[in-house]
């Protein structure tokens, strides 16, 4: 397994943002993290569309240097919206911004 840095992911990440945002009428977009549990981290995006947010992201595994490798290539989507369930196990961003 390779291992990247965060900020090479942020990197790779912020690459897509302008392509995202024209292909599929995104309002704003950033980068979204969190630590989760062990050795769980989530990267992906916060994305904004006709006036509501969501999180999309995909988990990665975390080493004792903090260097980052995917686990599952997988996307979940959690809306902003506290009654509405997240989404799980998309194959691929594509299908992510379809479904938004």
């Amino acid at each position: 397994m390779e291992f990247l840095s965060r900020e090479q992911i942020i990197h790779e990440l912020q690459e897509s943002f302008q392509g995202i945002m024209s292909q599929y009428h995104i309002d704003d977009i950033g980068i979204f993290e969190e630590e989760g549990q062990g050795n769980r981290y989530y990267m992906g995006y916060t994305v904004k569309k006709r006036g509501k947010t969501y999180h999309i992201h995909s988990p990665y595994a975390k080493n004792n240097s903090g260097g980052l490798t995917p686990v599952q290539h997988e996307w979940t989507v959690e809306s902003d919206e506290p009654q509405k369930e997240d989404l799980k196990g998309f194959p691929d961003l594509d299908s992510v911004l379809h479904e938004i």
